[in-house]
């Protein structure tokens, strides 16, 4: 054991023998959100006074408090790591809660030793924990049974916990889409609960006007077993899927509706009639997109094509990037970092994906992909990691931060984007981009809180789409 490392690293605990009557120490915390939801992820106290901004106004306190028991914790800390210190066995604990502790506060626990058992080698602390201003919020005794042996052992780093919020992520983005009005959507054969719940919560958040075209009496069917409440709803009865997609196109074209909706139908179903429709058409290729709230990635971020193009050319490559480029500006990124993915971050003429990567990168110099910073070929951990772009001494001003991960392929990225949701936690929703529409495409597997996201990032493309159209007509007029 090399006893020359320094102190940071290691504990060492105060004996019985060594404690003496009066003496003392401390430590301090500063509390903050993060500490708060971490103890109620814990302990489950979800009590809306510590979670719930509004509704902590609106108590005596008026605000967010934090948990009594987190300053207890802090007492626990105290003894168990430093005074005693390791082989401390806490016996019994009196509390007295006299002052509300709130996010930013800065705590001094400070314990006394007050009582010294000689025959059963047991001690008494008075604890006492202040904030910044000197007022005390927690005061009570403590019983404890110090060690008897010297320690001196390695300090073991605790695990770390990423809190990750998809509901208040879901309100983030939600929050994205007020004041602008809801439109008219074309949900196209809601004939399951999943897709019509979803287009009913949808408009319950004033994200749009639902019309629901498939065969009526199944929809209702559909509704009255799930609870879904109906009225007031415009539905478009047809006799098939086929038929529905094909009205809903229609609609779209004639500018009846401004978003498409996926209900219980195929993808390729859906699509095959918003092409037939040439006032839907855009000259570029549809692709998609699915934006990712990633607990372990600072920012959201778009995979594309994970879902439509399944061995896309250069051509096409080109077009699925411009796509993925206008909608982060759309989400208010006006420059997004986008990382090209092979498997290695080196042009490999084995490897086709790389040189299909460093072409899309000089038709980016040369203005052929507009709006966006582009590196390329990068593998997944050079296009996210900071640390792996260190460590492969890659100069990038997109590796380690990207916005846009471009995939080769339909296959990798449907594993990426899976592997994202399945094993990271990640929380999603998608889009069809490149048509004259944005087209809310989201899978059967998929809850509620991802239709609703996948219904605000449609919100967004449409009003972004009645934007250009305006200016269209005034440079025309």
């Amino acid at each position: 054991m090399n006893t020359n490392a320094p102190d940071l690293e290691w504990m060492e605990n105060v004996t019985y023998d060594e404690l003496s009557l009066g003496q003392t120490a401390r430590l301090l915390r500063t509390v903050t959100l993060e500490d708060i939801q971490a103890f109620a992820a814990v302990s489950g106290d979800i009590n809306p006074a510590h979670l719930n901004a509004e509704y902590a106004d609106a108590t005596m306190f008026h605000g967010v408090i934090a948990h009594g028991m987190l300053g207890a914790a802090l007492i626990s800390a105290l003894f168990g790591t430093r005074f005693p210190g390791p082989g401390t066995i806490y016996l019994g604990q009196e509390l007295k809660f006299t002052k509300p502790v709130r996010i930013g506060d800065t705590l001094t626990v400070l314990a006394t030793v007050s009582e010294k058992d000689d025959e059963k080698k047991r001690v008494k602390m008075d604890c006492l924990v202040t904030n910044q201003k000197g007022e005390v919020v927690l005061k009570g005794d403590a019983r404890l049974m110090p060690p008897t042996q010297k320690v001196r052992v390695p300090k073991v780093n605790a695990p770390q916990i990423q809190l990750f919020d998809p509901e208040a992520r879901l309100k983030e983005l939600l929050a994205r889409a007020d004041g602008l009005e809801a439109v008219r959507c074309a949900v196209v054969h809601p004939c399951d609960a999943g897709s019509l719940s979803g287009a009913i919560d949808a408009a319950a958040h004033g994200l749009i006007v639902p019309v629901l075209i498939g065969p009526e009496g199944r929809i209702r069917r559909v509704a009255e077993e799930a609870g879904i409440d109906l009225e007031g709803v415009e539905i478009v009865s047809v006799e098939h899927s086929h038929a529905a997609a094909e009205l809903a196109a229609g609609m779209a074209a004639r500018r009846e509706v401004e978003i498409v909706m996926k209900g219980s139908l195929h993808t390729d179903e859906l699509l095959k009639a918003v092409l037939a429709q040439a006032p839907l058409r855009t000259g570029r290729r549809l692709s998609h997109v699915f934006r990712f709230d990633v607990p372990l990635y600072p920012k959201p971020i778009i995979v594309t094509d994970a879902a439509i193009n399944i061995q896309p050319t250069l051509a096409e490559k080109a077009d699925i990037i411009q796509n993925a480029i206008e909608f982060a500006c759309i989400m208010g990124n006006e420059r997004p970092k986008v990382a090209i993915l092979s498997a290695v971050e080196t042009v490999t003429p084995s490897i086709p994906s790389t040189i299909d990567a460093a072409a899309l990168c000089k038709m980016a110099d040369r203005g052929q992909i507009k709006g966006g910073l582009l590196d390329g070929p990068l593998a997944f951990d050079n296009a996210i990691s900071m640390e792996a772009v260190r460590i492969k001494g890659i100069a990038s001003d997109v590796a380690g931060q990207a916005d846009i991960l471009a995939v080769p392929n339909l296959e990798s990225g449907n594993m990426v984007a899976k592997q994202l949701e399945y094993m990271a936690g990640a929380s999603g929703s998608g889009l069809v981009l490149g048509a004259r529409v944005p087209i809310a495409l989201t899978s059967r597997a998929d809850g509620p809180m991802a239709r609703v996201a996948s219904a605000v990032l449609a919100l967004l493309a449409a009003h972004d789409q009645r934007k250009r159209q305006a200016e269209n007509a005034w440079k025309q007029g």
